[in-house]
């Protein structure tokens, strides 16, 4: 790994160790993907034209940094076992994505003093809340970073599983991509034996060949009311705690 990368992986874990407390995160993984990877150019056939390239964002561009904030067994566990969504989880999931901004924010001015350029996408709420289409994709550009592999919850599943939230920053340096996996980390995928996200979707917005995107924000939005002194936090992640969700 590069002294810039080794530095990149510094930082995130120095920001995430600002927040910490117990019971609240995992360790991080951070991957980094080139650019010019195909797998950029071909996401606006696979997901949309809407789907903007790394280039697109920053002319530069020569990398882009993709990292997991992965969540703690707690977090996992209260809203597995709780009949709506946890609390817990909503907090963690608010936190995280004010987390997330920090990280990249950090990363962004320590980059520039050694004459790197970068930027980045918020973590979440960029969307089009019409049809649902983002710009940019943080789970995407992860899984071209070689973080995981895609689950049977549409969700990208790394070695440390899926429950947690995903940053990502363009960056106008050289690194060495990290590989792709070498293994499935979906059960669904690998086995055919585990369809728990799908059982565990309280809306059935979850199939074996397809996310009905619509009735999963309805829930999200119905979900947010619940929270209103945590902000505003469209979260569920019931197809997430499963076994998928901590894995290492």
């Amino acid at each position: 790994m590069s002294s810039l990368a080794d530095k990149i992986s510094i930082i995130i874990n120095r920001e995430l160790n600002k927040e910490q407390n117990i019971n609240q995160y995992r360790k991080p993984l951070v991957g980094f993907a080139s650019a010019h990877d195909p797998l950029f150019a071909k996401m606006k056939e696979l997901i949309g034209p809407h789907i903007l390239h790394p280039t697109e964002l920053l002319p530069q561009a020569k990398t882009v940094v993709a990292f997991f904030l992965p969540y703690s067994k707690y977090i996992v566990q209260a809203n597995r076992n709780s009949t709506g969504v946890a609390k817990e989880w909503a907090k963690a999931y608010v936190k995280t994505n004010k987390l997330i901004e920090t990280i990249c924010l950090e990363l962004t001015e320590e980059l520039r003093q050694q004459h790197v350029i970068a930027t980045f996408q918020k973590a979440t709420h960029n969307f089009n809340k019409q049809d649902l289409t983002a710009p940019w994709s943080h789970r995407s550009a992860a899984y071209v970073a070689g973080l995981g592999t895609f689950g049977l919850n549409r969700m990208l599943i790394t070695p440390s599983g899926c429950a947690g939230r995903f940053g990502s920053i363009i960056i106008s340096a050289e690194i060495e991509p990290t590989p792709p996996p070498k293994e499935e980390y979906c059960l669904y995928f690998k086995s055919r034996k585990c369809r728990f996200c799908i059982n565990n979707c309280p809306v059935g917005a979850l199939t074996e060949n397809s996310l009905d995107k619509q009735k999963c924000y309805v829930h999200l939005l119905a979900t947010a009311k619940k929270f209103p002194k945590l902000g505003f936090c469209d979260v569920c992640g019931k197809c997430t705690v499963g076994p998928c969700a901590l894995m290492g």
